[in-house]
């Protein structure tokens, strides 16, 4: 740069390509008729959402649009709580960091179709049932049941009368 000016360079303006009628008319056609063919295979393919996940009723509180419902409402309440973290709440952390973990195993609840919480709803206002799969067993030979679950030998939910009643024949 021994005192010279720099050069210059002159920017081309790209020529816009005009299309006449017939090919408007052409290419109109065919963006008509791909328009259709998507419209034909319309149904999504589900590749990352279990099928235990997507043969649930639209209606069921853990199906796939309730819980992507759930998902979005979250993740507004996280947007509102992480202000809250800004104006000084010193328990908003807590609370974002709950939402987080049920967005997480709402998320993979959707992947696997195993649903972990103890909670379900926009506001985890429901409680799971819990379900015994594997029973164990006590000294005596007899299956250990806990007050609220549902068990296959049963047929129903063991409640806290029975369960007094089984503690007072036992002389527990």
């Amino acid at each position: 740069m021994n005192g010279e000016l720099p050069i210059e360079v002159k920017k081309r303006k790209k020529v816009k390509r005009t299309m006449t009628a017939e090919q408007k008319q052409a290419a109109s056609e065919r963006l008509a008729k791909a328009r259709a063919a998507r419209a034909a295979n319309a149904t999504p393919e589900y590749k990352n959402i279990h099928e235990s996940v997507l043969k649930r009723a639209e209606d069921h509180p853990l199906s796939l649009p309730s819980i992507r419902e759930v998902i979005k409402h979250t993740r507004e309440k996280i947007t509102a709580e992480k202000q809250n973290l800004r104006m000084g709440d010193k328990n908003a952390t807590a609370r974002i960091a709950s939402m987080e973990g049920y967005i997480r195993n709402l998320n993979a609840y959707l992947a696997n179709g195993d649903y972990v919480d103890m909670f379900y709803g926009t506001e985890q206002q429901h409680r799971t049932q819990s379900i015994c799969i594997a029973p164990s067993y006590n000294k005596q030979g007899e299956i250990n049941r806990s007050v609220g679950t549902w068990y296959r030998d049963l047929g129903m939910v063991w409640t806290q009368e029975m369960d007094a009643e089984w503690r007072r024949t036992r002389g527990y």
